[in-house]
């Protein structure tokens, strides 16, 4: 059995990688509390804003987290299609759950649909992910723990989004983000707790890139688009301040200037 690390890397890793969870989620729950005031193709675009954010939040959690896994005795590689696939997938996962949220009638059904379909995909992703590393061993998992790790991730996405659907403020939406991140990060810690890799020894080549080559540019360039994008909500007018701001102009208009 080979002995696995999962902070190689100090703790540079696990941090790095909560905070690229949080910033997804924040970005995430913003854009479908604006879907909530939207409607047409406004609406939908917020909810697919979300399904991105939120899936390519968690993408990017599990494989900068990936980055401190290190088993002795073999070398790590990582299948790209299946690396590809398994963003794909959170986002189209996610996607389901936030839509059920952003056009659900009711409020508890939405929140109870949106954070099973939110948690399932974060497993997806998982799980997906994880198929794609490259080894010279065998990995197996514990069917209790993968059940824990499932149980955590849709319990915890289902309380971060009722925090954002149902309470309004900025302290909240923070809390809610956190909330998320952490269970994101719970559940790819639960889950990698669910793993035991027997070694076997072998001197041939192993196929797939590096986590360095390949998933770290990828990684980088969807953390970089998780910033910007935040910045973006974060300083687009809602449709309150929007409607207060068209109800403070509109008087200026019918003011009538008078005839020289």
């Amino acid at each position: 059995m080979g002995h696995m690390h999962h902070m190689a890397g100090g703790w540079a890793t696990p941090v790095l990688s909560y905070a690229m969870a949080v910033v997804g989620s924040a970005l995430g729950l913003r854009c479908t509390v604006r879907a909530l005031t939207a409607g047409g193709r406004s609406k939908r675009n917020w909810l697919v804003s979300a399904s991105i954010a939120i899936g390519a939040g968690i993408w990017t959690m599990h494989f900068i987290a990936m980055l401190g896994y290190a088993v002795d005795g073999t070398a790590i590689r990582y299948d790209i299609p299946l690396t590809l696939l398994s963003l794909l997938v959170a986002i189209a996962v996610v996607g389901a759950g936030v839509f059920t949220a952003g056009y659900g009638k009711s409020r508890v059904r939405s929140i109870l649909f949106g954070g099973v379909g939110t948690g399932l995909g974060v497993a997806a992703m998982h799980y997906i992910g994880m198929a794609a590393v490259q080894l010279n061993g065998t990995i197996s998992y514990s069917p209790a723990v993968v059940t824990a790790s499932v149980v955590i991730a849709i319990a915890a996405a289902s309380a971060a989004l009722w925090a954002a659907l149902s309470v309004r403020g900025p302290a909240v939406a923070a809390i809610a983000a956190l909330v998320m991140g952490l269970a994101v990060s719970s559940m790819h810690y639960t889950g990698m707790a669910a793993v035991t890799v027997d070694v076997h020894a072998s001197n041939a080549p192993l196929p797939g890139a590096s986590a360095t080559a390949f998933i770290l540019p990828l990684a980088v360039v969807l953390g970089s688009f998780l910033f910007l994008t935040c910045a973006f909500v974060a300083l687009s007018p809602t449709a309150r301040e929007r409607a207060e701001g068209e109800a403070a102009a509109r008087p200026l208009h019918e003011v009538e200037l008078p005839v020289a």
